[in-house]
């Protein structure tokens, strides 16, 4: 833990000098707070959804929609998290010696400003219409602060993320987040 504006605060978990704007492949998982089963059951090795899980997988499917140079791949909404695939496709990077300088800018922003159509946006929109459309509706939700990603780098890797998130409900007993 480090000291900002005279309070601790946990470090981030990106990764150092990447700029989480760029076009690339991102497995993410998102928890919810205290890991509670608000998106549903699984039963038999399927995933029930809840109207909250409904509503998650609705939004999900709909990122493109709300944030161009965005696609979805792959993803699953389990009882207390979603996994996805995000991809960011554009806009064209810029030459090396201006990126560096952007990513620079970025790390040293990175707690106070989220880059427009970056990674952080993107989720961060997803995470605030599940809560508001929760609150609307008068029903308990909450979000675990930040979210987990990785960066894809190669088809082996986006294989085996792709097979792990189909085969995430019938793994459910297994999983590192399962919560009875």
């Amino acid at each position: 833990m480090t000291l900002f504006r005279n309070e601790y605060r946990i470090e981030s978990a990106r990764r150092p000098n990447w700029d989480y704007s760029a076009p690339g492949w991102y497995f993410v998982t998102i928890c919810t707070k205290q890991k509670a089963s608000y998106f549903g059951r699984v039963l038999d090795g399927a995933m029930n959804l809840s109207a909250i899980g409904d509503y998650a997988a609705r939004c999900w499917r709909e990122i493109p929609v709300h944030h161009p140079n965005v696609e979805i791949d792959e993803f699953v909404v389990m009882p207390n998290h979603v996994h996805g695939i995000i991809v960011l496709t554009g806009p064209e990077q810029q030459p090396v010696l201006q990126r560096r300088e952007k990513i620079r800018k970025t790390v040293e922003l990175a707690s106070v400003h989220q880059a427009s159509g970056s990674l952080g946006t993107v989720l961060g929109s997803f995470k605030a219409v599940i809560s508001y459309w929760c609150r609307t509706q008068g029903l308990e939700f909450g979000w675990q602060a930040r979210f987990y990603d990785r960066i894809i780098r190669g088809r082996n890797s986006l294989k085996a993320i792709r097979e792990y998130i189909r085969k995430n409900p019938e793994n459910w007993a297994r999983d590192t987040l399962f919560c009875r």
